[in-house]
C-alpha cells in the first residue's frame, strides 16, 4: 500500500512512518525542509517538500495514494507566541482533509487528542464525551485549536461522507520525546523537578503502541468513527512512583493542591502581561498541570482495533534507562 503522511518529522509521525516501512508499505512524507529529514530518507521514506498550510504543495504527492495519515500539529505550551496554532492545527487540517476528498483518497486517519475534552475532572471518559465549554475555556491554545480542528473541521467532513477515522492519544512518551512532558521527565531524572501536583492525571501511551494504533485504525477502523488510543491512566504522582521503581531516583514529595496551582497561575497571568514568561512559569503551563485530568478509556480501541497498550512500568523500563544514559545519570539502588 502507498501512504501519504504529514508530521513524519515529529515524534509520533516519525514512528508511524517507520512502522509503515517495516510493514512493507510505500511511504511519502511531507516536510518543510526535506534536507532535515535524512533519518526518514534512510528508512526508505520518500520525503517531499511541502507544508500543510499550503494546500497546493500537497496535491501532487497525495495523488494516487491508498491512505493519508494526518499527524502534523502545532504542539506547544507556555510559549510567548502561539499565533501559528490556528493556522497549523485548524487551517492545516482543513487543507489536508479537503484535498483528501478532492483526490478521492480511499481512507484517512487524523490524529486528534484527548486534550479536546479539556479537564475531565477525574472522569475516565469515552468517545461520546464532549467538553461543554466549546472552543472557550481550554487550558492552552493547543487544546483550543485542536478542539476546533476536531469538532468544526474533521467531524463535519466525516458526517458528509469523508472516509476518515479519528484517533485520540493522551500523553505520549518514549525515548527521544522532545515534548514538554519529555522535558518534565528529564527534569525528574536530573532531580530538578520541584513539585508534582496533586490530582493531575494522564493516560500514558508508549510511543510504539501509539504509532501501532494509528496503523490499526487505518487497517481496521471504521470510517466515520473515533477511537481513544490512550494508554493506562495514572496520576502524575503514581507515574513518578513507578519511575522510581525503574530508576531508583526519588521524585519530589512537594504536592501542591489544585487550588494553590490555580492561584499561582492567576498571579503569573498578571506578571505575564508585564514581563513575558515561558516554560514552567507560563500561566498556560501552570493551568495545564493544576490538578487537571486528561484521561479517557481505550475500551473501544481494544474491542474494535485489537489495541493492546503496555503498562506504564513496562514503557518506563524501555524509556528511562535510555534517557539516563543520554543524560549521563547512573541508576540508584531502589
Amino acid at each position: 500500500m502507498k501512504y501519504f503522511i504529514t508530521g513524519a518529522t515529529g515524534f509520533v509521525g516519525g514512528h508511524v512512518a517507520r512502522q509503515l516501512i517495516e510493514g512493507g508499505h510505500v511511504v511519502i512524507a511531507l516536510a518543510r525542509n526535506p534536507a532535515k529529514a535524512s533519518d526518514l530518507t534512510a528508512l526508505g521514506v520518500t520525503v517531499v517538500p511541502g507544508d500543510i498550510t499550503d494546500k497546493a504543495s500537497m496535491r501532487e504527492p497525495m495523488t494516487g495514494v491508498d491512505g493519508v495519515f494526518h499527524v502534523a500539529a502545532w504542539y506547544e505550551v507556555g510559549l510567548k507566541d502561539s499565533s501559528m496554532a490556528y493556522r497549523i492545527n485548524v487551517e492545516g487540517t482543513r487543507n489536508v482533509l479537503e484535498l483528501m476528498r478532492e483526490l478521492n483518497v480511499p481512507k484517512g486517519v487524523y490524529t486528534s487528542t484527548l486534550a479536546v475534552f479539556s479537564d475531565t475532572d477525574g472522569k475516565v471518559v469515552d468517545e461520546s464525551y464532549r467538553y461543554a465549554g466549546g472552543a472557550n475555556g481550554h487550558n492552552s491554545e493547543y487544546d483550543r485549536t485542536k478542539w476546533l480542528a476536531h469538532y468544526e473541521v474533521a467531524l463535519p467532513m466525516m458526517r458528509e461522507g469523508l472516509p476518515l477515522v479519528i484517533v485520540q492519544p493522551g500523553v505520549v512518551y518514549g525515548p527521544g520525546d522532545a515534548s514538554a512532558m519529555g522535558e518534565t521527565v528529564r527534569d525528574y531524572l536530573r532531580g530538578k523537578l520541584p513539585m508534582v501536583p496533586q490530582k493531575a492525571a494522564y493516560a500514558w501511551g508508549y510511543i510504539d503502541d501509539i504509532a501501532h494504533a494509528h496503523i490499526l485504525a487505518m487497517d481496521k477502523g471504521k470510517a466515520g468513527e473515533t477511537y481513544i488510543i490512550a494508554g493506562p491512566v495514572h496520576t502524575f504522582i503514581e507515574a513518578l512512583d513507578i519511575a522510581q521503581k525503574v530508576t531508583g531516583i526519588p521524585p519530589s514529595r512537594l504536592h501542591p493542591s489544585p487550588t494553590m496551582m490555580k492561584a499561582t497561575a492567576a498571579m503569573m497571568s498578571a506578571i505575564n502581561r508585564i514581563v513575558p514568561l515561558t516554560g514552567m512559569f507560563h500561566p498556560e503551563t501552570l493551568r495545564s498541570i493544576a490538578g487537571a485530568t486528561y484521561i479517557g478509556s481505550n475500551a473501544k480501541a481494544r474491542r474494535e482495533l485489537g489495541y493492546a497498550p503496555r503498562s506504564l512500568e513496562e514503557g518506563f523500563r524501555q524509556t528511562l534507562p535510555q534517557e539516563m544514559v543520554k543524560l549521563g545519570i547512573a541508576a540508584k539502588p531502589s
